[in-house]
Formats: structure tokens, C-alpha cells, sequence
């Protein structure tokens, strides 16, 4: 049955795929954005221009507005989180907010693939004096941010709520993070990796892969968090090597030595970052490989270099 769907978001990255697998479903669809970048999406959608961190035009946008689902792709911190509860409170039928696997760094390390339950989220502190919106911290303030978002969410309950802990999220064109780009660029140039743990895996998901499992939350009626991830962990060190065995080239590499600082690439890691998907599994979602996909978003990326 059609819905109506508010994407916070949605112009960018997998955001644009979540808008694209929801107009083929069928859904009315309405993205608010501050309307700085373009969408290839016409008359198919509607269109709202609001700061999502400017509550009283979060107000005015949205006082009469009713939604099935919400999905909030730009909720990272608290204060975001406040704004949301206080224009959506009893308003929408299912707020899907954008997590990610790096809450998990707040915890002890572990070598076992960590699940949604080892966050504690409840007995999380809120920092409501903090300056999130300082745009100058928000590199620093991320992984705390979006803890405090979904333990400010959760204690409100005033919003139906699912926090989707995504994988590092890698593949596609639209893929602006150059991560993935950056090994490939290291073995065209022959340039070897300095690497510090060979064998501190994390996870990822696939760019349409992370459209599809955001899709499918949308849809269903189990509320709280979930992780989202392709099965087949990496380490930066792993990576790299298939890389090189995708562009059929040598993928050089050198242990950082004790006195080298890093981190050295994207995803070198000093201890596992792992997300378990048995929760995910068990309420039906079909969770892929990543060796089923990391092969041909390697030689989409050498594309770009040649």
C-alpha cells in the first residue's frame, strides 16, 4: 500500500538510492533538504527547503504535515534529535534515523562481532550544553553525537523509533568519500599501504545494499536499534589486498612502524570493529556477502582513475 514518506536528506550517496527504491514501491515522497545540492528526481517528488537544525522553520514546514514513516538521514547529535521529537511527536507512524556501526567505538574492544544490545543506550548521558552545531567540531563530536541522538530519542518515546547502525558504506558512482578510491589510487601507483593491525576487520555495506535495508525498516513493525551490514569483515590490510587482486596488480604494503602516527588509510584500525547481523536475519532481512559486491565497486572506482 502507498505511503507517505518524508526523507530528511536524500540528495546524496545512498540517500538518493533510498528515494529511488521508494518511488519505484509506490510511495509519495517528500524530501527536505536546505536545498544546496540538485536531485535528478523532477515532478516524482515534492520538495521542502528547511535547515533541519532551525527548529522554528522545522515548525512552520512541518505544523500540519502528517507522515507514515520518516526517515532522518541528517540526525547527529541531540539537540537534532530534540527538534525531531518536538515537530514529528505523534505525527508519523515510523521515524527510521540513520546510526551508524561507530557507536560502538564508545565500548571496550572486543574480538566478537558486537551486538545491538552491547550499547546500552539508555544509561547513556545527554550533553545538551555541548555545541553540536559548531560545524568546526563535527568531526570530533560525530560518534558521540549519534549516540546521544538515538539515547535522547529513546527516552522521549515520543517518535516510533529505529536506529539503523550502518556498516561503513562503500560503492557506487555517488560514493563522495573517496575511501574506497583511496586503495585503488595506492595500487595504480604502486604505492605501498602503511598498515598498522592486519587483522582488525570492520564491516561494510553496499551503497544500493544500505538503500535497500533502510527501505525494508521502513516498511516493517519491529521498533529499536538494528545493525545493517554485509556479512565479510575486512581489515584496511584485507581490503587492500583485494584491491589488488581485483586490478589484477600487486598490492604493496608496510607495517607502520611504533613511531609512525596514524591512522595511515581509511578503516586501519587498531582493534576489530564488527557488527553482528543476527538481529537483522531473524526479523527476515536477507543479509548479503560482501565478497558478492566488493570485486566490481573496486573496478567502478579504477574507472574514475583511468
Amino acid at each position: 500500500m502507498p505511503k507517505k514518506i518524508l526523507v530528511i536528506g536524500g540528495t546524496r550517496f545512498f540517500g538518493k538510492l533510498l528515494v529511488q527504491r521508494l518511488l519505484r514501491a509506490g510511495h509519495q515522497v517528500t524530501i527536505a533538504t536546505r536545498g544546496y545540492a540538485p536531485d535528478p528526481f523532477g515532478n516524482r517528488i515534492a520538495r521542502v527547503r528547511v535547515d533541519r537544525r532551525n527548529e522554528s522553520a522545522m515548525r512552520a514546514a512541518f505544523q500540519d504535515a502528517r507522515f507514515d514513516v520518516v526517515y532522518d538521514q541528517m540526525c547527529y547529535s541531540p539537540l537534532d534529535a530534540a527538534i525531531s521529537a518536538r515537530v514529528f511527536g505523534g505525527k508519523v507512524g515510523r521515524y527510521v534515523m540513520t546510526s551508524t556501526l561507530d557507536v560502538y567505538r564508545a565500548l571496550p574492544a572486543q574480538n566478537a562481532p558486537f551486538n545491538e544490545d552491547a550499547l546500552q543506550i539508555l544509561a547513556q548521558p545527554i550533553d545538551a550544553a555541548y555545541p553540536w552545531h559548531d560545524p568546526a567540531l563535527a568531526n570530533d563530536c560525530y560518534v558521540a553525537g549519534k549516540i546521544q541522538a538515538e539515547a535522547y530519542l529513546l527516552r522521549d518515546g515520543s517518535l516510533p523509533l529505529v536506529s539503523v547502525r550502518l556498516a561503513h558504506v562503500l560503492g557506487g558512482p555517488d560514493d563522495y568519500t573517496g575511501r574506497l578510491a583511496h586503495y585503488v589510487d595506492l595500487v595504480r601507483a604502486r604505492t605501498p599501504l602503511r598498515y598498522t593491525h592486519a587483522r582488525a576487520r570492520t564491516s561494510f555495506i553496499e551503497a544500493q545494499e544500505a538503500a535497500n535495508f533502510l527501505a525494508w525498516a521502513g516498511a516493517q513493525e519491529f521498533l529499536g536499534a538494528v545493525n545493517a551490514a554485509d556479512d565479510g569483515a575486512l581489515s584496511a590490510y584485507e581490503l587492500h589486498a583485494r584491491v589488488g587482486q581485483a586490478l589484477d596488480e600487486p598490492a604493496r604494503v608496510r607495517k607502520a612502524g611504533a613511531d609512525e602516527s596514524g591512522p595511515f588509510s581509511p578503516f586501519d584500525l587498531a582493534t576489530p570493529l564488527v557488527l553482528d547481523t543476527a538481529r537483522a536475519k531473524a526479523l527476515g532481512y536477507p543479509v548479503k556477502q560482501t565478497d558478492d559486491w566488493i570485486g566490481d565497486a573496486i573496478r567502478q572506482h579504477d574507472l574514475a582513475y583511468v
